[in-house]
């Protein structure tokens, strides 16, 4: 266990979010893309079939947690995890809305968050949100609700990467999802005019179909000091 002064507040770790909602979307992108987009974290996207890596969106409204309420969206790629051989998620971006979590983020993990606006909007037909930076519209995404799955009976342990000042750090957390819903395809993504909406659009995000789409309305996460690694 760690912890961290954060804006003079005491932050230990592991970080709990007690409460959170997510929408979340996968797409098969160009593997060369991929590659070259993450190049700088010197880690290397997962192929599950020739020519193609994993891209995957998702929004998260946190409700309760360490780090307060906040929402959050990310842009995530499968890669092969250097220690064990097996796969992790890199987080390549991630706007928040609100300062605490940005400072605690960026000097906890190594994740790189930035301050944008990010409205979203939850019915029973699906979760749409939006993200603007400084002023500019960066992507759009609508996911629609699908049928129910069966409840998580543990808890997932994942591997998460980030990459932020030239170093590439690995982040073990655990995930409690509630309240899941999934269907094949399901998601709409629109890219707007800010720089990362031209990295989305290589990736042909803008036309493509997703592979799944996914919802949960009740989610517990942990998340555990971060390390670095030597890709």
């Amino acid at each position: 266990m760690g912890a961290h002064l954060i804006q003079g507040e005491r932050v230990a770790t592991p970080v709990r979010v007690r409460k959170a909602a997510v929408a979340s979307a996968m797409f098969a992108v160009p593997a060369a893309t991929a590659q070259s987009i993450i190049d700088y974290s010197g880690l290397r996207v997962v192929r599950p079939l020739p020519g193609r890596a994993v891209c995957a969106l998702a929004f998260a409204r946190y409700l309760e947690g360490d780090l307060g309420p906040y929402h959050e969206f990310a842009v995530t790629f499968l890669v092969r995890d250097p220690e064990t051989g097996g796969a992790g998620a890199f987080v390549h971006w991630l706007p928040v809305d609100q300062a605490f979590t940005l400072e605690a983020g960026r000097s906890i993990w190594g994740f790189p968050k930035l301050m944008a606006e990010i409205p979203a909007e939850t019915t029973a037909r699906g979760t749409r949100c939006a993200v603007k930076v400084d002023g500019r519209s960066a992507v759009a995404m609508s996911v629609r609700s699908g049928p129910p799955l069966p409840a998580v009976r543990t808890a997932p342990s994942l591997v998460a990467f980030s990459c932020l000042d030239g170093v590439t750090r690995r982040i073990p957390w655990t995930v409690e999802p509630g309240g899941i819903r999934a269907r094949p395809g399901g998601a709409v993504v629109s890219p707007g005019d800010h720089p990362v909406a031209e990295e989305l659009r290589r990736l042909g995000l803008h036309r493509a179909v997703s592979l799944s789409s996914a919802s949960a309305s009740r989610v517990r996460m942990l998340f555990h000091e971060g390390v670095p690694v030597t890709p």
